[in-house]
């Protein structure tokens, strides 16, 4: 699986989560590296970087800047589902490395081409 030019947008997240409808995910892909760049919301500016296995699962670690001003960081695990329009959901669990060190659950979906 590949992600390069792909974006997402948060649809689901538990409460402890800064991620929402909002937020729009711009993923790239060399190889088996992602990287995204992120915002809305909560988050005023996010990165992420991960690896991508060969059945499209990733690792990931995160870092945001929220409208709080407050530097946040994590790790994600996410794991594809190809939904019947051909879009990609990605059922992740997320724990923070910093704050309350809190995890939860979010789902993302691809945003389609017009």
């Amino acid at each position: 699986m590949n992600y390069d030019k792909k974006r997402f947008r948060a649809i689901q997240n538990t409460e402890n989560g800064e991620t929402s409808e909002e937020t729009i995910f711009e993923y790239k892909q060399s190889g088996d590296i992602l990287t995204s760049e992120y915002r809305g919301g909560q988050i005023r500016k996010g990165h992420l970087i991960g690896l991508v296995s060969k059945d499209g699962t990733i690792e990931m670690r995160y870092h945001q800047v929220n409208t709080k001003g407050e530097l946040m960081t994590g790790i994600c695990f996410s794991k594809p589902l190809i939904m019947d329009n051909g879009a990609i959901q990605l059922h992740e669990t997320w724990q923070w490395t910093s704050g309350d060190n809190s995890g939860g659950i979010s789902i993302l979906e691809e945003l389609m081409p017009n």
